[in-house]
């Protein structure tokens, strides 16, 4: 630097145009560097919220099916985070804790992580999601097998849902109802639910959560999964082949 770009006094310094702009283009690259955000879009390229994680998800937790996919979804769904921090609002859907009071689900599951919410539409739909986290394979226990022990009848079978922005994520859909006594129609619920894993490895001690939703039937069955994939694209966005 020259003598004659900066001035010096006693308690002043004096800055020319020069110094300016080279202080300007200083700030700019601090900017870049430290701005996960900024840094991107100067870029030509647009950062993920900072809430998007990917995961892997799968039909079942106890081996790989041809419908495993990567997805990434718009909330942590990763025992490293608190799966109550799912959001209560998603879309049309406002939810509210429904703590288990059954001790003995407790018990026998011994999850490390159990959410139950109820959500409802605008219109008066209801679905319940169910997030049930761990560690170990005590806690999952397939849908089906449940209904089945407690009597009902049902017809299950895989579905996809296409998501937002490309690609589709896979689960087991039950269709199920049982005549409960003293009732003159029977009880039906539509189940949706898959397993999530936090990577590929899928190895216990890196946990798994599994997805459910439950709803009523609303109209024809495809109608009622409507509602399903509904919910389930406000909070998964993309899917692809794990590694594409």
């Amino acid at each position: 630097m020259r003598s004659t770009d900066i001035q010096h006094h006693p308690k002043t310094v004096t800055f020319t145009p020069r110094n300016l702009l080279a202080a300007a283009l200083l700030l700019i690259g601090v900017a870049v560097a430290y701005s996960p955000t900024l840094a991107p879009e100067l870029w030509g390229q647009v950062a993920p919220a900072a809430t998007e994680r990917t995961y892997i998800a799968d039909l079942d937790y106890w081996q790989r099916t041809d419908r495993e996919v990567a997805v990434r979804a718009a909330a942590r769904f990763d025992l490293n985070a608190d799966l109550a921090d799912v959001p209560l609002v998603l879309g049309d859907w406002r939810g509210e804790e429904v703590p288990e009071t059954n001790q003995e689900v407790m018990i026998l599951l011994n999850p490390e992580q159990y959410i139950q919410r109820l959500y409802r539409d605008s219109a008066g739909h209801y679905m319940w999601l169910t997030m049930i986290g761990g560690r170990s394979s005590q806690p999952f226990h397939a849908p089906d097998i449940c209904y089945d022990v407690d009597g009902w009848q049902y017809n299950l079978s895989s579905r996809a849902i296409p998501l937002a922005e490309g690609g589709e994520i896979h689960g087991l859909w039950m269709e199920a109802h049982k005549r409960f006594p003293g009732e003159e129609t029977d009880t039906e619920h539509i189940v949706f639910y898959f397993y999530l894993f936090p990577n590929r490895a899928r190895e216990l001690k890196d946990g798994i959560v599994l997805f459910k939703l439950t709803s009523g039937r609303y109209g024809t069955l495809e109608e009622t999964l409507a509602y399903h994939a509904d919910f389930v694209q406000q909070l998964f966005l993309h899917a692809s082949k794990p590694g594409n």
